[in-house]
């Protein structure tokens, strides 16, 4: 019986997961592609261009993809020629298309395409990569998702040690059980509002590179990679 169970559950993972992607996304690329038009005029008008923001990100592997969302902040410098903080720049509107993760709808491309899932842990910054431990590096070893055990279990309100730990904890349980309820539970989420901190607003648990001290051996000094974000 567990062997069986088992064998499902490593079909699921190599096969059938990606295949419901792919078809997922490409349906509500199409179904909601009034919506992205919308929201594109409003972006653009709220905030000038450019409309979507992009960003290289760490996927499976820890190999790099270019991560697509619509733009939620200006780009004001201070008088120096420098960009302001993100709480400086993220407008009332950007917060709400933050809350209510509307900001995030580009990346069913990213989905269509085969960077992302829907389900797995969330694509975060290349400056995180040094910063693991061991284990919680190995959420890298599935796609990242839209939504994951930790988006529902608190979102972004989690310390970082349990947000990762549910990553790990995932990775180590992915079935199409697990990946229905978590997809369920997240739309719940999101109407309610519940478990929200909008990220670049005042509060939350901070950037985990600014926390955490500690970098993994073979990495790299992100200095560099701190230029380049500032960009």
């Amino acid at each position: 019986m567990k062997s069986s169970e088992s064998e499902t559950s490593s079909l699921y993972k190599s096969v059938i997961k990606r295949l419901l992607d792919l078809l997922f996304s490409g349906f509500f690329l199409i179904l909601f592609s009034p919506l992205y038009l919308l929201l594109s005029l409003i972006v653009f008008f709220k905030l000038g261009t450019p409309v979507f923001f992009r960003q290289l990100r760490p996927g499976k592997d820890e190999k790099l993809f270019c991560l697509v969302k619509y733009r939620s902040m200006t780009d004001r410098k201070d008088e120096s020629g420098k960009l302001l903080a993100d709480a400086e720049r993220l407008t009332s509107f950007g917060k709400f298309m933050r809350s209510s993760s509307l900001d995030e709808l580009p990346e069913l491309w990213n989905i269509f395409k085969g960077d992302m899932s829907f389900v797995g842990p969330r694509p975060l910054s290349r400056m995180y990569l040094p910063f693991y431990t061991e284990t919680e590096a190995r959420r890298h070893e599935v796609r990242p998702g839209l939504t994951g055990l930790a988006q529902i279990s608190g979102r972004n309100a989690l310390e970082w040690d349990k947000r990762l730990a549910l990553d790990i904890e995932y990775v180590d349980n992915i079935s199409f059980k697990k990946d229905a309820l978590i997809i369920l539970r997240t739309i719940k989420k999101v109407f309610s509002r519940e478990d929200v901190l909008v990220s670049g607003s005042p509060g939350g648990v901070g950037n985990l590179d600014e926390i955490r001290q500690v970098q993994r051996p073979g990495y790299l000094d992100t200095t560099e990679i701190k230029s380049e974000l500032k960009k």
